[in-house]
C-alpha cells in the first residue's frame, strides 16, 4: 500500500475549499493512514527537511495536492529528489479532479 500525503493548501489557496474539505472528510472516513501537511508550497519555500522524509523509502506515495508538474517543481526547488519514473509517486490534482476521483485513486490497492 502506498503512503498517502494530503496537502491542505492553507496558504497558497489554489485548491477549491469544497474539494479539499471533501477529500479530507472522505480520507478520515476511509480509515486509511495518511499524512496531512498545511501547505507544500510553504514547506518548499522554507526548504523544510520533512519533504525528504515524505518521499523516503521504496514504497509508493500518493499525493493529493494540485498540478503534478507544480508539486514536482516544489520538491525539486527544495532540493528533494523527486523520482521521474512515474510509478512510485502519483500526484492527484485537487484543482481539476473531484473528491470522488481523488479518493478512488488514493484508496485503490496498488496491486490492481
Amino acid at each position: 500500500m502506498s503512503k498517502i500525503l494530503y496537502c491542505r493548501c492553507a496558504f497558497a489557496k489554489v485548491v477549491p475549499d469544497a474539494t479539499k474539505d471533501a477529500v479530507l472528510e472522505k480520507l478520515c472516513e476511509s480509515g486509511a493512514a495518511f499524512e496531512s501537511v498545511a501547505d507544500l508550497c510553504e514547506m518548499a519555500a522554507r526548504k523544510d527537511e520533512r519533504l525528504n522524509d515524505l518521499l523516503a523509502g521504496d514504497e509508493g506515495v500518493k499525493i493529493a495536492a494540485c498540478y503534478p508538474r507544480a508539486v514536482k517543481w516544489l520538491f525539486h526547488n527544495a532540493g528533494v529528489s523527486f523520482p521521474n519514473d512515474g510509478e512510485r509517486i502519483n500526484v492527484l490534482n485537487m484543482r481539476e479532479q473531484n473528491a470522488d476521483e481523488i479518493m478512488e485513486s488514493l484508496t485503490q490497492n496498488d496491486d490492481e
